[in-house]
């Protein structure tokens, strides 16, 4: 009885193929950069100062796309780039609306914005009360700022120093005198230490001479705040 030998090599004729699915690939970089981007974009709903982190996430996004579909072997992501991608959209259309709605409404009936540089003094001028503030003095006005840390000693403070910047706020010291209001709040709100910008509204009055503030030298500015958030 012959038996039938086969032939090693027709038994193998079919080449060994590497099975995809079980192929390594790495995670797209620019897919993980635009889903970063596009949570950290969500700052951009609370300052308009941020809104260059859903842009980024937008360019990310577009990289890793591209990089996705030039290399469907080697990259993956496309789920958290199309997230990113999608909160990068979003939150860089309407971020912009809202902030804008928000500066034309925040502003009480009755007041005047000013800005924190109105009443600052020029680099290498004396620290006295502009011009521009002496001008205000008397008057309704509506502005922004940050508490500074050691004019409040507690979570129900009826009085305190706002300064215009955040670096001021977070690090203390003495600040410029005309980078300072002593706040009178007259309404049913109270103050306390906070890192966070907030909104106030009343009558400002500027004093030719320096009013003594417990902590601090002194301040040429008061402001008696009907609204405070």
């Amino acid at each position: 009885m012959s038996q039938a030998i086969s032939d090693p090599q027709s038994s193998s004729s079919t080449p060994y193929q590497e099975n995809d699915e079980f192929a390594y690939k790495s995670m797209s970089r620019a897919a993980v950069l635009c889903f970063a981007f596009g949570l950290f974009g969500l700052l951009a709903w609370i300052s308009p100062l941020l809104l260059f982190l859903p842009a980024c996430g937008i360019v990310f996004g577009i990289v890793a796309f591209r990089n996705l579909k030039k290399f469907p072997n080697e990259l993956i992501g496309s789920g958290i780039a199309r997230i990113g991608m999608i909160l990068s959209v979003c939150l860089l259309v309407a971020s912009p609306i809202r902030h804008i709605y928000i500066y034309n409404t925040e502003v009480p009936e009755g007041y005047e914005r000013i800005q924190f540089a109105w009443l600052k003094s020029a680099t290498g001028a004396p620290d006295f009360p502009t011009p521009e503030a002496i001008a205000l003095n008397g008057k309704k006005v509506f502005l922004k700022g940050y508490i500074h840390p050691t004019s409040v000693a507690s979570n129900a403070a009826k009085t305190f120093v706002l300064v215009p910047d955040i670096s001021t706020c977070c690090f203390g010291g003495q600040p410029p005198l005309t980078h300072m209001i002593e706040v009178k709040l007259v309404n049913d709100k109270y103050a306390g230490k906070s890192l966070r910008c907030f909104s106030l509204a009343g009558t400002l009055e500027v004093h030719p001479y320096l009013k003594p503030v417990e902590g601090l030298e002194g301040v040429f500015y008061q402001l008696e705040a009907e609204h405070f958030q």
